[in-house]
């Protein structure tokens, strides 16, 4: 059965400081409240990391926010998947559109980064969606069918069964705009479509699509109640605990 998780990604925010403190705020929460075995990932900036506790035995683990395709050597300003891995980082997040459309990242590369991540026991969060124009145009679809064919779909079932996917609609990234609920229904189902093709009905049943897009305690309800989103990869709303925890109690509901 496939994990309902709320997954946080902070971006290049916080200090250390405040960063703890925050940290500290929705674990506090979270071990109170989380009590339907849904998983809670927090992503913060790499140099966080080896402060932040995290409490597997509650579903609260730490994510990578990227990592480096290479192992190790003169890459400055790097992080390798050995050295999250070394924090406890458990998931790191590959493909964001920040990372594709800032840094030209692009499918080929990720799927290095893929396999990097799996040698070193990292689940990847892997990031799918498209541009406004390609929206505006029908072509998502196509988009991010070429997107997980390229990066993903070399696993095998077993490997990809440990994958979690977060669909995100690069025009609603940091905007204010989100995908109806109806439009995040029908791209989530086409993506779990795409991977039973692929794989079976089995592994697209049990594979984790994560809506991330401007989510907040505002429309997470509507968002998380239809089938096939399994919950959020969280961007601002992240960076405050009684929203972040807000929509949290949202995903319970949907359990």
């Amino acid at each position: 059965m496939r994990k309902k998780i709320l997954a946080g990604n902070w971006k290049m925010n916080t200090n250390i400081s405040d960063g703890l403190q925050l940290f500290l705020e929705v674990k506090s929460a979270w071990s109170q409240t989380q009590s339907h075995g849904m998983l809670c990932i927090i992503a913060p900036p790499s140099t966080h990391l080896a402060q932040f506790s995290a409490s597997p035995e509650l579903g609260l683990h730490t994510a990578g926010q990227n990592c480096s395709e290479h192992e190790a050597g003169a890459f400055t300003g790097e992080t390798s998947a050995a050295m999250l891995k070394s924090v406890k980082a458990d998931y790191v997040i590959l493909g964001h559109s920040e990372r594709r459309a800032l840094y030209g990242e692009d499918n080929t590369l990720l799927k290095r980064k893929v396999d990097t991540a799996f040698r070193h026991d990292l689940i990847p969060i892997y990031c799918c969606g498209e541009l406004e124009h390609e929206r505006e145009a029908g072509m998502q679809n196509e988009v991010v069918k070429r997107q997980l064919e390229e990066a993903l779909f070399h696993l095998n079932a077993s490997d990809f069964g440990k994958v979690v996917v977060a669909y995100e609609p690069v025009w609603a990234i940091g905007t204010g705009k989100t995908a109806t609920p109806v439009e995040a229904q029908e791209i989530h189902s086409f993506i779990r479509s795409r991977i039973e093709d692929r794989y079976n009905k089995i592994v697209a049943m049990n594979t984790s699509i994560l809506y991330g897009g401007s989510c907040n305690p505002n429309n997470a309800d509507d968002l998380f109640a239809k089938k096939d989103v399994d919950g959020g990869l969280i961007g601002g709303a992240s960076l405050n605990a009684s929203d972040f925890m807000q929509i949290a109690n949202s995903l319970s509901k949907c359990i």
